[in-house]
């Protein structure tokens, strides 16, 4: 994907895990990674009660939209 294809609250895929865009900067995107055992509970924020992720500039290529 490029950084213009993230969206604040969207979906993608890397690395087989699904994760939901929480940022986007200048040239990074922050995300948190879904996990379907989890309540929704868990990714309502922020802040979040899981962890946020940086995907920076050479990550982006390896994402795809969900």
């Amino acid at each position: 994907m490029t950084h213009s294809e993230f969206v604040i609250g969207g979906l993608f895929v890397c690395n087989d895990r699904v994760w939901q865009c929480t940022d986007i900067g200048t040239r990074t995107v922050i995300a948190i990674g879904m996990d379907p055992d989890k309540t929704p509970d868990w990714y309502r924020g922020p802040p979040y009660a899981v962890a946020e992720m940086v995907f920076d500039e050479n990550d982006l290529p390896a994402c795809r939209p969900f």
